[in-house]
């Protein structure tokens, strides 16, 4: 069968089908079930063939057949996250949520689920692995509510306070509340030194944008 064939037969175009074959892109999985059929073969077998591991052919047949399938490691899931539709990635997620989750798998997730979900997983995180380069690629992917819960950990005691090095240029408007803290005596007087660094180096970065910002404008002129 050729590849234009196959399309045909699938309401794909042939391109998609040769992307198919050589791993570029993989089938949704309402397709997988469809290409079953045309081969005659078990979706099971279908999927197998691809060498994914045991977590994740069970979940690839439960979602292609329409059940309800449940996760028991992270791991099963974050290869399968580009393939997914949302919804499933979503209802996937839940059942994650009554356990600790390194916080390194939840950045190579949460790009594929919104800002609700990430906030609920992070609840049930396991922040023991958490460093300064993790939480610095974690936060451009949180909203104001997950960074808030980052930044009541540090007030719980559950973060280093170091960490607000790292909040503060994404927490802007959370200054007054750490200077309340300090003088409160919840954090120590050495945080203010760092909010000080903070805002300065936060006016030397926009004056870099903005002189490189004039400097592209003289460009297009």
């Amino acid at each position: 069968m050729t590849q234009s064939e196959l399309a045909d037969k699938l309401n794909l175009t042939r391109q998609a089908i040769s992307r198919y074959e050589m791993g570029d892109s993989f089938p949704d999985v309402s397709i997988l079930v469809l290409i079953s059929d045309i081969f005659g073969i078990s979706l099971d077998e279908l999927i197998d063939s691809g060498n994914p591991t045991h977590g994740e052919s069970r979940i690839l047949s439960d979602v292609a057949l329409g059940r309800t399938s449940t996760v028991d490691s992270i791991d099963e899931i974050i290869g399968l996250a580009p393939f997914l539709k949302p919804s499933v990635l979503e209802q996937l997620s839940a059942t994650l949520q009554t356990k600790g989750i390194d916080i390194s798998n939840i950045i190579a997730l949460a790009e594929y689920l919104n800002d609700e979900s990430v906030v609920e997983i992070l609840k049930r995180t396991d922040f023991s692995f958490l460093d300064d380069k993790l939480l610095e690629r974690l936060m451009p992917l949180l909203d104001d509510r997950s960074k808030g819960r980052l930044f009541q950990m540090i007030l719980d005691g559950e973060m280093d306070w170091h960490m607000i090095r790292v909040l503060l240029p994404y927490m802007e408007y959370m200054y007054s509340q750490v200077e309340a803290a300090v003088v409160e005596g919840v954090l120590p007087w050495e945080v203010l030194k760092v909010i000080r660094e903070a805002r300065v180096e936060a006016h030397e970065k926009a004056k870099k944008t903005e002189i490189m910002e004039q400097h592209n404008e003289k460009e297009i002129i």
